[in-house]
């Protein structure tokens, strides 16, 4: 399988296409208004502890309190009020499983970092396990731990890199080894935890120093973390379109490894990256709600607050006389586009899969197995349940940043993101009750109704129009004055009286 990082930067977004195959698999999106906020770590201050839910909330001075489940607080909790500091040892943590609220107290100063970033109205994830992530290791403060990237698979090299770790560690912080230290000297792992560790005694500075609710460390940008997390040795090459990103990735693949550099490539066309690679009609693709396959059926998106629901439909998929095996087949080919749906628009939380029905126990196992095996594919975790009798495949993905859909777009203003308005016939009917409200509580006979131009068209049509209709029938004179700006449910009925409103 080729693999590619394409990377097109302008002056209002950078995007990161992620291929296989020339497939788009995953596109990462960051705007000046919209930095990446993972792995950003914070002073915050907890504003209060919630059993019921178990975890707490935490200002961090961005308006949304942040999320610290009871599960994400680690081992060591330091509090930053008046320069104390309380250490939360490991076994007075399994003591207190259950009982965090006796570890964390309303208005206690902690340190923590961002996992996940705020979605919608729910604030942003964070933990107290604070780890920062290097060219070669992850440096994971107050904790004792080793571990080695299971990407290594080479037993050789796994227990070089550990036993390698275990002598350079320093007391008091945890080391993780990543991928791309395989083959790394002494020398060079040794320069990368110096200087992880020169920035954390900048935040730990940062932290005693300033008051009030503020961001400490600010991880590198969204191409470098990219190319910092990504790059691994089985992807082929990586595309840039802008010079300045050019020169930073290549300065750090020179220093991460002689032959990676190789694999950069600057694009110097006139037309765009992402159309030259048909990128930019995989992205249009999947924003919208209806994908169709090549059988012939079609699959559609419907995502709302509490959940994503994906329905799977023949369509004109007719390949097999048999109806299960047609059935099979479509499902097959949904499966494997809905997973990678799934992970390019960046679905998180429930996901509803209604399939076209099976019949045959073994082809539902079959659909499910196939199911599982493209979801893992991605890097989100998940967990998936077997094929009920309606043909339901539930499961539940983890949410990491905002959908695909929500970073392209926003609610529209009319409907407020429900995608549907009121009936303009049911807005008439609103509009003559509140016509015999006024005038029985005012006795005024002349009124003006200030409606949005579609409603006043809806009003003024018919043989005889609606509003002469309801003028007749109450016996009162109504003007109609149009706002584009109105929604087209709200209107406002306001009396005339002595040619005054």
């Amino acid at each position: 399988m080729k693999k590619e990082i394409i990377i097109n930067a302008s002056s209002t977004e950078t995007r990161i296409a992620i291929l296989e195959d020339r497939s788009l698999v995953e596109l990462f999106v960051e705007q000046p208004e919209q930095e990446r906020m993972v792995g950003d770590i914070y002073k915050g201050k907890v504003e209060n502890v919630v059993e019921a839910v178990q975890a707490a909330f935490v200002d961090i001075g961005m308006g949304q309190n942040g999320f610290l489940p009871f599960a994400d607080i680690g081992s060591s909790l330091r509090e930053y009020s008046a320069l104390a500091e309380t250490v939360v040892r490991e076994k007075e943590k399994k003591k207190s499983r259950g009982r965090h609220s006796k570890v964390i107290k309303t208005g206690q100063e902690i340190l923590v970092q961002i996992t996940k970033e705020p979605i919608g109205s729910k604030g942003a994830r964070l933990t107290t396990e604070i780890s920062l992530p290097g060219r070669f290791l992850v440096l994971v403060p107050y904790d004792h731990s080793i571990g080695v990237s299971r990407k290594i698979e080479d037993v050789r090299e796994r227990r070089r890199l550990r036993m390698l770790a275990k002598s350079m560690r320093p007391e008091g912080f945890g080391l993780i080894i990543r991928t791309v230290a395989v083959g790394k000297d002494t020398k060079t792992l040794k320069g990368d935890l110096e200087n992880l560790l020169r920035t954390w005694k900048r935040i730990e500075n940062k932290a005693k120093s300033v008051r009030g609710n503020k961001l400490i460390h600010k991880d590198m940008g969204m191409a470098s973390s990219v190319i910092r997390d990504l790059f691994s040795p089985d992807i082929n090459r990586v595309v840039v379109d802008s010079r300045k990103l050019y020169r930073e990735i290549q300065k750090y693949l020179k220093d991460v490894s002689s032959n990676l550099p190789s694999r950069l490539d600057f694009y110097k066309d006139k037309l765009p990256v992402f159309d030259v690679m048909k990128i930019e009609e995989q992205i249009e693709r999947s924003l919208s709600r209806q994908i169709w396959m090549k059988s012939g059926g079609h699959i559609i998106f419907d995502q709302v607050e509490a959940m994503v629901v994906v329905d799977v439909n023949s369509g004109r998929s007719v390949g097999q006389k048999d109806h299960e095996l047609n059935a099979l087949k479509t499902n097959m080919e949904a499966a494997r586009e809905i997973a990678r749906q799934l992970r390019l628009r960046d679905y998180g939380g429930i996901v509803v899969v209604d399939f076209i029905d099976l019949a045959q126990e073994a082809h539902r196992k079959k659909l499910v197995s196939e199911f599982k095996r493209e979801l893992k594919k991605a890097r989100a975790a998940f967990d998936i349940l077997p094929m009920n009798d309606f043909g339901l495949v539930a499961l539940t993905r983890e949410r990491v940043r905002p959908s695909l859909l929500f970073r392209y777009s926003e609610d529209c203003p009319r409907c407020g993101g429900l995608g549907r308005i009121p009936a303009k016939a049911t807005i008439a009917t609103k509009i003559e009750r509140a016509i015999r409200q006024v005038k029985t509580e005012t006795n005024q006979r002349r009124l003006v109704l200030k409606v949005h131009p579609d409603v006043a068209a809806f009003m003024n049509s018919g043989v005889r129009s609606r509003i002469r209709q309801l003028m007749l029938k109450h016996l009162i004179s109504i003007k109609i004055e149009t706002d584009p700006g109105f929604k087209d449910d709200y209107f406002e009925l306001v009396p005339v009286e002595r040619g005054k409103k």
